[in-house]
């Protein structure tokens, strides 16, 4: 059963990240205990968007539902974070434009158009998502090491299998 208390009170125009363990999802409170989200078309209504569909697909549905619904048992906050870097727009346009979306189809884009990217353009005005240029950031820094290993493999790894033959020839 889901809790029916919030640990966390939020307030309308607030984003909520939920933790699906490996990525977070997010959605924008609306008040009276709903929220609007970004979801794969695919999901039954209620339905928890944390399926692989949300990286396969090229297409989202914008839904409004409960907030527990959404949440379901994972851990959940109020993430208004972006706030320190960007100006919030008034609330009654986020709420307005939020519910403009309500049922629409949308571009869907793990990269550049997922669940954080909607929640914070219309919180900021700023499509941003922060788990994205981090995954991103882990990625380069991941090449960056391998280029490294081959670079030094390459100037420290010894000479040529011929060379090394030559040199094993001399000392017999």
């Amino acid at each position: 059963m889901a809790p029916t208390l919030y640990d966390e009170k939020p307030e309308p125009g607030d984003l909520i990240e939920i933790f699906r363990g490996r990525y977070q999802h997010w959605a924008l409170y609306v008040g009276d205990g709903f929220v609007i989200h970004l979801a794969p078309p695919s999901e039954a209504p209620g339905a928890r968007a944390n399926s692989m569909m949300s990286v396969l697909s090229d297409k989202a549905k914008v839904k409004k539902e409960e907030i527990w619904d959404v949440v379901g048992h994972d851990k959940w906050c109020v993430n208004n974070q972006l706030d320190q870097k960007y100006k919030v727009r008034p609330i009654r346009e986020i709420l307005r434009d939020a519910t403009a979306y309500v049922d629409q189809e949308l571009s869907y884009c793990v990269i550049k158009g997922n669940c954080e990217h909607f929640v914070t353009d219309l919180r900021y005005g700023k499509a941003e998502s922060r788990q994205v240029r981090q995954a991103v950031g882990m990625a380069m820094v991941g090449f960056g090491a391998i280029a490294l290993v081959g670079i030094a493999a390459a100037i420290f790894g010894g000479g040529s299998k011929k060379k090394n033959e030559e040199e094993k020839e001399e000392y017999m």
